[in-house]
């Protein structure tokens, strides 16, 4: 049997509009005090478009029966500015709660869950990255309201995850599934009925043919997506490189030619002054502190004078 990848845009949406299904992903993938017992889906939002990042949208929205806010979203790119993106969304959703609640005490946390297919934080191992605002000298003082969570799917392993099963299979199930056709799953994704549930809904025979041709049109366009970013990026080193060698030999050619002037100029002065006046200690004293090419201590040796009648001249 095949199953199409839960990574691509139809899949992910059909796959979490399954209420069972949202809820056991939120509670094994977020850092919950008290888990997530019921849903109710909102409507997600256009926002202002990233360059870059035409397939960057919210995929999911919902509020649980405590008053929760949940943003989950599946990202395929990375790009620096979407955790600004990340954070107006989130920011957005906590201050509309603002028209219905009556005091500021009533508005409830938002969480935001986020997907990456790439990865981003390159100088660390770590795949889980789990944002809160707190104090920074004392990091148990939290102000509750905005947590985030980034989840980088590449750097993903199993044995990472030591005792939290769900957390593993829904991870297992979002990097394995969606591979080769004839890919057997885990006996392990097989054994959780909610993993199980969840390969039955990305199994192909679960989808018409025009959502399968939805479907391919999706990984089209991310290939095409892809080549365009990774010829941008080769055609900035490109240019970078060029640029780079311009710029050090134009600067140079200008430091070398300051700095033969600025020398000429130095050898020029000193040899005038202390050649003319080399009858007088305190002349040549008084034209080299004019000058003001020397320290006192280098006119002292000059002059023959002494440092404090230097520093008195």
């Amino acid at each position: 049997m095949r199953y199409l990848d839960p990574k691509n845009d139809l899949v992910f949406k059909k796959l979490f509009s399954r209420p069972r299904l949202l809820k056991s992903f939120l509670n094994a993938l977020l850092p919950l005090v008290e888990p997530v017992e019921s849903l109710e889906y909102l409507p997600t939002e256009l926002v202002p478009e990233i360059p870059g990042m035409k397939h960057s949208i919210v995929d999911v929205r919902c509020v649980d029966r405590a008053g929760r806010h949940f943003i989950v979203e599946m990202q395929m790119f990375w790009t620096d500015s979407f955790k600004s993106r990340v954070l107006f969304n989130a920011s957005k959703a906590f201050v509309r709660q603002a028209d219905r609640a009556e005091k500021y005490t009533a508005l409830q946390p938002v969480f935001s869950l986020n997907l990456v297919n790439q990865i981003f934080e390159r100088a660390s191992p770590e795949f889980y990255h789990h944002y809160a605002i707190v104090e920074l000298e004392h990091t148990q003082r939290r102000m509750e309201g905005l947590e985030f969570v980034f989840v980088e799917l590449p750097k993903f392993q199993p044995q990472a995850i030591a005792s939290d099963r769900m957390r593993k299979l829904w991870l297992r199930f979002m990097t394995e599934i969606g591979g080769a056709d004839d890919a057997t799953p885990a006996p392990e994704l097989l054994e959780s009925p909610e993993t199980r549930e969840a390969l039955e809904c990305v199994a192909e025979s679960a989808f018409s043919r025009a959502e399968l041709e939805t479907y391919d049109r999706y990984w089209d366009s991310i290939r095409c997506e892809l080549t365009l970013l990774d010829s941008s990026f080769q055609q900035g080193e490109k240019k970078g490189k060029l640029e780079g060698k311009l710029e050090g030999k134009l600067e140079g050619k200008l430091e070398g030619k300051l700095e033969g002037k600025l020398e000429g100029k130095l050898e020029g002065k000193l040899e005038g002054k202390l050649e003319g006046k080399l009858d007088g200690k305190l002349e040549v004293a008084l034209a080299l502190k004019r000058a003001g090419l020397l320290s006192a201590e280098q006119i002292a040796m000059v002059s023959g004078l002494t440092l404090e009648q230097v520093r008195a001249l």
